[in-house]
């Protein structure tokens, strides 16, 4: 059987306690929205939502989800490998929940770039096309503000670009490995044993 990338085992906890951190500095941006890309950045925005509240309302941060994939299997291994092109495999029906929100868009890691370039485009995209139907005293009133938080940025060459204006947040930086979820393993003893092992 061929061999995949060298692999490294994150574990549940090291994440809580990662995303825990991070809470202090994504604060400053005052989000009032989550929108975790599907399935990688449902845990960290569920995480992330116990350590933030809304700054206004003081309530818990609503999170929406889109569905993206970039990943697809790679024949005879146990593993996955980047993709070409990214699919939506789930969407809001309307941009309009987001006028007059700072969205923090969250997935459990950068690799190329790409999903999180296509998400953010995306979006905007959406938003524009609503916006354009409000009266134009209105439409920067209803614009979001973005920003962007990863658990694991991979130290690379990125395919995918970001504007330089949206906030970016890593909670670690990361060589060019395969990272392991907890999220994605069956057994997770033997995962956390491999884990320990690796330290």
């Amino acid at each position: 059987m061929a061999e995949g990338p060298p692999h490294l085992k994150a574990t549940y906890n090291e994440i809580h306690k990662l995303i825990r951190e991070s809470a202090k500095r994504i604060a400053e941006f005052q989000p009032n929205m989550f929108v975790a890309i599907g399935g990688g950045g449902f845990f960290p925005a569920r995480v992330l939502r116990t350590f933030l509240k809304d700054s206004t309302t003081k309530k818990n941060i609503p999170i929406h989800a889109i569905g993206l994939s970039l990943y697809e299997p790679i024949p005879g291994v146990n593993s996955e490998k980047l993709g070409i092109e990214v699919v939506r495999t789930q969407w809001p029906t309307s941009a309009k929940i987001f006028f007059g929100k700072r969205i923090l868009v969250i997935d459990e890691i950068d690799d190329s770039r790409t999903t999180l370039q296509y998400a953010l485009a995306e979006l905007q995209k959406d938003i524009d096309a609503e916006l354009i139907q409000l009266p134009e005293s209105e439409r920067e009133r209803n614009r979001p503000k973005f920003a962007i938080f990863v658990v694991h940025n991979k130290i690379k060459q990125k395919e995918g670009k970001l504007p330089p204006t949206i906030p970016y947040y890593a909670a670690a930086e990361v060589p060019d490995l395969w990272l392991d979820y907890p999220w994605e393993i069956e057994d997770i003893d033997e995962h956390d044993r491999l884990a320990a092992s690796q330290k």
